[in-house]
């Protein structure tokens, strides 16, 4: 994960120089196309770190863009910078298995609360589904390639990814996506639409894939499968 992290610092700072203004100054008025291009790229990179290091020092933060910016020497030495970033790593993964542990609780209270609604069918994966509208086609298979509608939820109804919001449908491999999607897909007849109710371990598990989807989360699916694209 911290590796995935560093990553991204590393790239973002080759585009924010205009960015990182010093401590007093006037913010940039963003009306030049480099002003714009960074200021969205630092915005962008800002956000991800934020996801994972809500607590970061941004004056510190600021403080190492603006000399790698203008290659001057760090402040902090090779050695002293790896035993930091180990302990910063351990506080890290120690805050977010604390997230994720509570995340999880309330995620089985959902579903246990969720499994005694009428028409929700449990399966004993864990896997939890509701078919919203019954398809008469052919069932895909994990080595099938699909065309699916789709709009993604958390518990609290926050939307981290749709297909119906972008108006095009998704195209994938039934054994490349979540073991949640993998195995519901192979039980749905094409023209179906299915609610998944989908328990982290068959999703993202303790992990945070993105900064909309906080680990340990159960996710929620409306599904719709269009076709299997190569069915003969």
């Amino acid at each position: 994960m911290f590796k995935k992290f560093l990553t991204i610092t590393g790239l973002a700072c080759a585009g924010i120089s205009s960015v990182v203004a010093q401590e007093g100054a006037a913010a940039p008025a963003l009306t030049t196309l480099e002003q714009k291009a960074a200021y969205i790229i630092a915005s962008n990179w800002a956000q991800r770190i934020h996801s994972q290091a809500p607590d970061l020092d941004l004056e510190g933060m600021v403080a190492g863009l603006r000399d790698a910016m203008k290659g001057e020497k760090s402040k902090i030495s090779d050695e002293e910078a790896q035993k930091v970033m180990q302990e910063f790593q351990t506080k890290m993964q120690a805050a977010q298995s604390e997230k994720a542990s509570a995340n999880a609780g309330k995620g089985k209270e959902f579903l246990d609360k969720n499994a005694k609604e009428e028409g929700v069918t449990t399966l004993p994966s864990g896997l939890q589904y509701s078919v919203m509208k019954k398809g008469d086609g052919a069932k895909p298979t994990a080595e099938n390639e699909v065309k699916v509608h789709y709009h993604g939820t958390l518990t609290d109804g926050t939307v981290f990814d749709s297909s119906v919001q972008r108006g095009e449908p998704a195209e994938f491999g039934v054994g490349q996506v979540i073991k949640g999607w993998t195995e519901a897909l192979q039980l749905m007849p094409v023209g179906s639409k299915w609610k998944l109710f989908i328990p982290a371990n068959l999703a993202y598990g303790d992990q945070s894939p993105s900064p909309k989807i906080p680990g340990g989360s159960v996710l929620i699916f409306e599904v719709e499968l269009l076709g299997i694209k190569d069915a003969k």
